[in-house]
């Protein structure tokens, strides 16, 4: 009972991928749909970018990180991580509110896909008009 009191969940979201995290106690070990942060997440960046708010906290080391992403392409969903570790290391200690907030880890990105509009062949661009 009291190992699960331990676990911290979080949400996190950008564009159209959704984060689902768990944070417990450990050593830094961390994982993405059954997968090494690094296999999962090709390039540097965003590994970096998803783990950043561990880092701006100092516990990148002190926390397990267990999360199931799914929808959108790889950025949006190490952007999607690093808000839903946030928001459960906010859960573990809301004293790290402030420092995490400046940092800008719990703002959620709400930029999203305009939508195609009717008699277009995008969401702005436009047919050629032709005077004549």
């Amino acid at each position: 009972m009291s190992a699960e009191s331990s676990v911290y969940l979080g949400t996190g979201r950008r564009k159209s991928a959704t984060a689902r995290v768990r944070i417990l106690a450990g050593t830094g070990v961390t994982s993405v749909n059954d997968r090494k942060f690094e296999v999962y997440f090709t390039h540097d960046n965003f590994v970096r970018r998803a783990l950043a708010p561990l880092v701006t906290a100092d516990s990148k080391d002190k926390f397990d990180v267990i999360v199931n992403v799914a929808g959108g392409g790889i950025s949006a969903q190490s952007g999607a991580v690093a808000h839903g570790i946030a928001r459960a290391l906010l859960k573990f200690n809301p004293e790290l509110r402030v420092t995490l907030k400046k940092a800008g880890h719990l703002t959620r990105d709400p930029r999203e896909k305009e939508r195609k509009k009717a008699g277009q062949p995008g969401a702005r661009k436009r047919f050629q008009f032709s005077k004549r």
